[in-house]
């Protein structure tokens, strides 16, 4: 490859940069953004006016309406984890329907990947990955992560999957759910209640007073374990004579309301599910809309959504409010909520901020960049060349074998992983803390990309590469922008890349090669922008 000059002559063609830009840049922005209407039932409009309220006050721009090339890019990454086809940008781009954007998300939310897609987000969360010789064996973690992923396909109300959750008894071999109380690190009675704070409240327990979290523990003294006839598997049950340290006694609700329990009787994590999903509870429903605004948006109202205390405030209290009730309203709809959100003027902002200030960030006067997820990283790069993946696990065949066609969104168990997983920071799923994920970027996975074999061998296989010889130059170079970035080439990218023939410096297949080489180096490729 020839590369020295074509990497950074593409990459200053196209712009993109956290840097303030004066004016319009026409690849990622189509304009200033409209305001929304002062009236208006409509909940994306309501949200929007308090985004912009809430600048106004503080003195921030909101940046310029992203274009419609970035606006499906974006779309498709956070809603299915998954590139769109070219012929799927060339439709969209293509198409004048005023409201094309509002159908894609539609489309979008419909479409089989999303719920891989966010089936793998609440693994991180609630820890599915088997582990052996202790904890989950391997078909456990297989039904738990079938249950998660029926869950979201059949959008289960959040409140229904919570509850299914916290009072789940039964063999974890068949009750997917119940995996939730196998999966915890430590699954005495503070211990489950810690995790069922983090879980479900977003708050560490860590940082409680003690007697918060002992009084807490009371609701689930009475959770027991029991093996059967069947290796590894476990029944997960009520034990009315599992308390004996009498935690239940002196049960409390984490806001301080006094409760009695006949722990003997009947199940106190059935009365705690009572209190925690009440409508009126605030704690539940807004750590479960931070949640899924943070992973809409790169960048939580709390942050980190798994962090919330007195002393670590929303950024906006009353856009926080306002996902609450919309998600209450909507019987804890999840995909009621994520179309709201995406069908925003705050969703669609560029990602070119006019003040490139950690106050723009926060208060989401532009969309924040961030490097794609491991999983999300490699589904694309096999996408974009059509080659396929080796997943390996320690654990024991016959329950962790993974075909090699399988996306990386779609692995059912956190044990089942790859070099390039763990390079560019796929969480253990030890813990479900939101930080277990790594969205940095360091040398290794620069070079990765830059000069590995890994990626090379995936360039060379591409259809891209192999048909380049019988393509025109000018069709070449647009079917490997819209495959790569999903959008058209600009004229001056087109211009460089014809200087670059001309010079005799590559045609054909070797043009083809470095062509898909400079553009998978590109921000614009490895960020959601």
């Amino acid at each position: 490859m020839n590369l020295v000059s074509l990497l950074p002559i593409l990459l200053a063609a196209t712009g993109l940069s956290v840097e303030a830009l004066g004016g319009v840049h026409p690849i990622f922005e189509s304009g200033p953004v409209v305001r929304p209407p002062e009236v208006s039932e409509n909940p994306s409009d309501q949200l929007d006016r308090l985004v912009f309220a809430r600048l106004d006050t503080l003195g921030l721009q909101a940046a310029n309406a992203c274009s419609d090339a970035v606006f499906l890019r974006r779309a498709y990454l956070v809603t299915i984890g998954t590139l769109p086809r070219e012929d799927e940008t060339r439709d969209f781009l293509a198409s004048t329907d005023e409201s094309k954007r509002v159908l894609l998300v539609e489309h979008l939310l419909s479409r089989p990947e999303y719920a891989d897609y966010w089936a793998m987000k609440w693994g991180d969360v609630l820890r599915v990955k088997a582990e052996f010789p202790i904890k989950l064996w391997p078909n456990a973690v297989q039904i738990y992560h079938q249950w998660i992923q029926a869950s979201v396909r059949d959008n289960k109300p959040f409140h229904q999957f919570a509850q299914e959750l916290l009072v789940g008894s039964g063999s974890n071999f068949r009750e997917g759910q119940v995996n939730f109380y196998r999966a915890m690190q430590d699954r005495s009675p503070r211990g489950m209640a810690a995790t069922v704070a983090l879980t479900f409240m977003g708050e560490r327990a860590e940082k409680w007073p003690e007697r918060k979290l002992d009084a807490m523990a009371g609701f689930f003294a009475n959770v027991a374990f029991k093996s059967t006839a069947e290796w590894k598997e476990e029944i997960v049950y009520f034990d009315p004579t599992a308390d004996k340290d009498g935690l239940s006694k002196n049960a409390i609700f984490p806001d301080g309301t006094p409760v009695k329990l006949d722990a003997g009787k009947s199940d106190p994590r059935v009365v705690f599910a009572a209190w925690l999903l009440r409508p009126e509870n605030a704690s539940f429903s807004r750590c479960a809309a931070n949640r899924i605004w943070t992973w809409l948006m790169g960048q939580g109202i709390v942050h980190e959504p798994d962090d919330f205390r007195p002393d670590n405030p929303p950024s906006d209290p009353e856009l926080l409010a306002f996902l609450e009730k919309e998600f209450i309203t909507s019987r804890c709809d999840m995909k009621h909520l994520i179309r709201v959100i995406l069908n925003s003027r705050t969703f669609a902002l560029s990602s070119i901020p006019p003040l490139d200030t950690p106050e723009a960030t926060v208060h989401f006067a532009h969309y924040p960049m961030r490097r794609l997820e491991a999983e999300v990283l490699i589904d694309a790069l096999n996408q974009i060349t059509e080659t396929k993946e080796a997943y390996s696990s320690p654990i024991p065949e016959p329950f962790t074998f993974i075909p090699d066609d399988v996306r990386g969104i779609a692995l059912p168990d956190g044990s089942i992983t790859s070099p390039f997983l763990e390079l560019f920071g796929r969480p253990p799923r030890d813990t479900g803390y939101q930080f277990e994920r790594s969205l940095d970027t360091n040398a290794a996975q620069r070079l990765h990309f830059l000069n590995s074999s890994h990626v090379q061998k995936k360039i060379e296989a591409s259809p891209l590469v192999a048909n380049a010889s019988t393509e025109e130059f000018a069709k070449l170079v647009e079917k490997t922008y819209l495959t790569i970035l999903s959008r058209f080439p600009t004229t001056d990218e087109l211009a460089t890349l014809q200087s670059y023939t001309d010079s005799g410096s590559a045609s054909g297949r070797a043009l083809a090669v470095d062509l898909v080489w400079s553009l998978i180096n590109q921000p614009e490729f490895l960020y959601n922008h």
